[in-house]
């Protein structure tokens, strides 16, 4: 669908600004979010010192997706990433909507959660002030950088990623000069679990693994501002998430060689055991830089949360208004306001874990869509060349979401549900209204 607003002489585009490399880092820099700073001991609980192999595991699950978002985002460059697919391949405006507005909420609900997690115990560390209040006014914060400019958003991306890239590799390098002065036990990184058996406790760490990788699906809503997309966007995906996988990789080695993998599980902040384990580093410089990943991971999740309003909007499955960008920065100005003041009333509302836990179940819905959808649009030329992935490849794609999906507690069904319930009342007040509008227009024409 085209919208009237899209219809309108002289409405600005979105500019083409992404360049390979910032799209290399913008990936980078949402898989390389804060989680990963807890992470490595919620794994260590699950298998034991096998933490490297449940990334490993998790990696090659991501990349079997990643390869579905390579063809689908060269094929389609627009921006709405997995409504535009899901309109094209199965042509029901509901289930576009439903995809692309699990996507949305996911984004949103995401962003809420990262808003509490900057306002909590690393900010309090250095400022005590009531949680929600400063929520809020990071989420603002966050909002007019959006709103600056894609260009700027992204540069001050590519600041807060190296930052938390640089706090990883860190304890990479702190990591090996332990192991180097031999006081590590290798050994710690083969311990298999205690009480389950290998296989099912390794699956289970490459199940929490997996959310760490599942950032990638974000940059999909950037494709209308990549320079040329069709060579760009698949070696910034694949170049991104195989460097944050290699970090992984040697993170989730290593922590169990320096510290014991009963140790990792017991603390909220492993990593930070192994910088206190070599010495010489201030810990307070930990807190710093899960401050800066945190905020990167909100920036970049509102982002695509912005574009996608934007996006799904453009094609009709959002009010028009949506549409509407800044005439000078040439950013979605109305989705940015809309989409922070959501996040804004789900921070003031909601709890951490319960939105943390939703944004999974939400993502899986997304790309066992974008997944199909590959499939679906095969007999679908398009006149462009693209990226074009191997047809085994988005079946085992499929297989990893509905393996994923069995593992969701019956709480986060049930929250996702009354997410979509929102999401189908929306999509049909926004077509009742559009049809209004029609009637209005050939009644005055008449």
């Amino acid at each position: 669908m085209t919208s009237e607003t899209e219809k309108a002489a002289g409405a600005p585009r979105l500019k083409r600004a992404v360049t390979g490399p910032l799209l290399f880092l913008f990936i980078l820099g949402d898989v390389l979010g804060a989680g990963v700073y807890a992470l490595i001991g919620e794994m260590a609980g699950e298998a034991g010192g096998l933490v490297w192999l449940a990334f490993a595991i998790a990696l090659v699950m991501a990349l079997l997706t990643a390869f579905s978002y390579a063809e689908l985002v060269t094929k389609y460059p627009k921006a709405g990433g997995s409504a535009v697919f899901a309109e094209k391949a199965y042509r029901s405006p509901l289930v576009a909507f439903l995809v692309g507005f699990c996507m949305l909420a996911a984004g949103v609900v995401s962003a809420a959660g990262l808003s509490l997690a900057f306002a909590g115990d690393y900010l309090s560390a250095y400022i005590d002030v009531p949680q929600v209040p400063a929520a809020i006014v990071f989420l603002v914060l966050v909002a007019l950088i959006n709103a600056w400019g894609i260009k700027e958003s992204l540069r001050a991306n590519i600041v807060m990623t190296l930052i938390e890239t640089t706090g990883l590799v860190l304890v990479i390098v702190l990591g090996v000069w332990i192991i180097g002065r031999g006081e590590a036990d290798l050994g710690g990184a083969f311990t298999p679990p205690a009480e389950t058996g290998v296989w099912v406790a390794v699956l289970g760490s490459a199940l929490i693994a997996y959310y760490s990788f599942v950032g990638f699906e974000t940059s999909a809503n950037l494709a209308e501002e990549i320079t040329d997309v069709s060579r760009v966007y698949p070696r910034a995906l694949f170049g991104s998430l195989l460097t944050a996988g290699v970090v992984y990789l040697l993170l989730g080695f290593i922590a169990p060689a320096v510290v014991a993998p009963s140790e990792l599980a017991e603390s909220s902040g492993p990593l930070l055991e192994v910088v206190r384990v070599a010495g010489g580093v201030p810990p307070e410089l930990f807190a710093v830089i899960a401050l800066i990943a945190v905020a990167n991971g909100a920036l970049l999740t509102m982002i695509m949360a912005s574009r996608l309003a934007y996006g799904m909007a453009e094609r009709g499955l959002l009010p028009g208004p949506l549409v509407r960008v800044l005439p000078r920065r040439r950013t979605p100005g109305v989705a940015i306001v809309v989409t922070t003041l959501v996040a804004i009333v789900l921070a003031v509302t909601g709890e951490l874990a319960d939105l943390a836990s939703t944004v999974v179940l939400l993502l899986l819905f997304v790309f066992l869509s974008t997944n199909v959808a590959v499939l679906v649009l095969r007999r679908d030329q398009v006149e462009h060349d693209h990226f074009r992935a191997p047809t085994w490849l988005p079946v085992l794609a499929v297989l990893s979401c509905l393996v994923l999906l069995t593992r969701q507690e019956p709480q986060h069904w049930a929250l996702a549900g009354v997410l979509m319930g929102v999401g189908v009342v929306l999509h049909l007040v926004t077509r009742k209204s559009s049809r209004a509008s029609a009637v209005a227009r050939g009644t005055a024409e008449g």
